[in-house]
């Protein structure tokens, strides 16, 4: 296989963990776990991750990642390893994703973006950068190798939140 579909289809659990909290917040059985990660604290008078970042999104992101690294790394190719090796590395980069983007979260309160308004170019990346970083004690790519997934799922972010929006699992489009 094309080592930059490779890195590709190795990342896809990350995008699959950053779009399921939103999925999360419409299943009625998962609403007790709706506590914002923050507990409702602020930094400098502004809240730290606003009430959209959640336990439920972080736990159902987290376990979408890694099931859906159970699925798929075994069809990808490369010695990517055991079924359980698989699901946890695929629940690591789906974590790393969700803290990506719950850290931009935190700079963008600071900043007084309101939660769910964009940060054109730091929305799009923030959970890339957090799913390579946390891939980095399984997997080494290549500088290309990392810059097509980055270029790639800055462009599939944009398509997958508009659709999200589409089907209502989202209140914006982007």
């Amino acid at each position: 296989m094309n080592h930059f579909l490779f890195a590709l289809l190795f990342f896809l659990p990350a995008g699959f963990a950053n779009a399921a909290p939103p999925i999360a917040n419409k299943i009625p059985l998962l609403n007790r776990w709706k506590t914002p990660i923050d507990f409702g604290n602020t930094v400098r008078g502004k809240r730290a991750l606003g009430k959209n970042k959640t336990w439920r999104g972080l736990v159902f992101g987290t376990l979408i990642g890694g099931v859906s690294a159970w699925l798929l790394f075994p069809h990808i190719g490369g010695d990517t390893g055991t079924d359980i090796e698989h699901f946890l590395i695929g629940s690591s980069i789906g974590f790393g994703a969700l803290l990506g983007d719950a850290i931009e979260s935190f700079f963008k309160r600071q900043r007084g973006i309101a939660s769910g308004n964009a940060w054109l170019g730091f929305d799009q990346l923030d959970y890339v950068v957090g799913a390579i970083l946390f891939s980095l004690p399984f997997i080494r790519f290549s500088l290309a190798e990392y810059a097509v997934v980055v270029v790639t799922f800055l462009g599939l972010h944009f398509v997958v939140s508009y659709f999200g929006y589409l089907l209502g699992f989202k209140d914006k489009p982007i």
